[in-house]
Parts: structure tokens; sequence; C-alpha cells
């Protein structure tokens, strides 16, 4: 179940945008930041946690998520994407990872790789020089 950001926990703002666009680039400020503090947020704390955990270059040491989008021409595409990206981070951490159980190996399984190893160790003893 995606999680439900309601629109006063995120800022958003206006920015001009980087890169070619002639004339119009230095009059039109269509490029949009989102910031959303993710300690101050009404998420779970569980999903709180893991957002906080993520290596991502968006989060912030402050726990900040800072996205900037400048992909459209139109303010409200840009804003729109913004949104979209928050939730696809959020809905990422949504369900927690699955436990991982210790598990030994087969009897078999050691047996296949020593005797690969046995094999591998004939195949590199006939490199060595012939004695003749």
């Amino acid at each position: 179940m995606p999680a439900v950001i309601p629109h006063h926990e995120y800022q958003i703002t206006a920015i001009r945008a980087q890169g070619a666009g002639g004339q119009n680039i230095n009059k039109v400020s269509n490029a949009v930041h989102l910031r959303f503090d993710i300690r101050a947020s009404s998420l779970a704390e569980d999903h709180k946690q893991r957002l906080l955990q993520l290596h991502d270059h968006r989060i912030t040491r402050d726990g900040v998520i800072v996205i900037k989008a400048q992909q459209h021409r139109s303010l409200e595409l840009n804003r729109d994407e913004a949104v979209r990206r928050l939730h696809e981070l959020v809905d990422s951490v949504a369900v927690p990872p699955a436990v991982r159980r210790p598990t030994r190996p087969t009897f078999a399984s050691k047996l296949r790789r020593l005797e690969g190893k046995t094999q591998r160790s004939q195949i590199k003893a006939l490199r060595g020089r012939v004695a003749e």
C-alpha cells in the first residue's frame, strides 16, 4: 500500500532551470525544488528509519529529502514530476526487507565444490614444466 504524503508536509519552490534555454531561460522559473523533512513527517516510524538509513544523495544529513525537477518546460509538469519521485522514494522503503536466515551448505554441494577444486588443481598442475 503506497504511503500518503499530505501536501502541507513538503515545500515546493520554483527556481530557474540550468542548462541551455535561449533567451527564455533568464526570465522564467520553471524548475522545482521539493523539500520534505523526514523526521517531522506523519510517516510511520519504521518508514522514517528506513528512509534515514538509505544512502541516497537526495537525503541530507539533517534528514531532509531534496528533489530537483527541471526536465519539463512547464512548472506544473515539473511539480508533478518532483512529487512523483518523492512518492517513489518513500514507497521504495514501504516494504520491510526480508530477514535473512543463515543456512548451511548441503553435503552434496560441499562434495561438488571439492571436486571442482580437485579438477582445477589437476588442470593447473599440467601447466608446469615437462619433466624429461
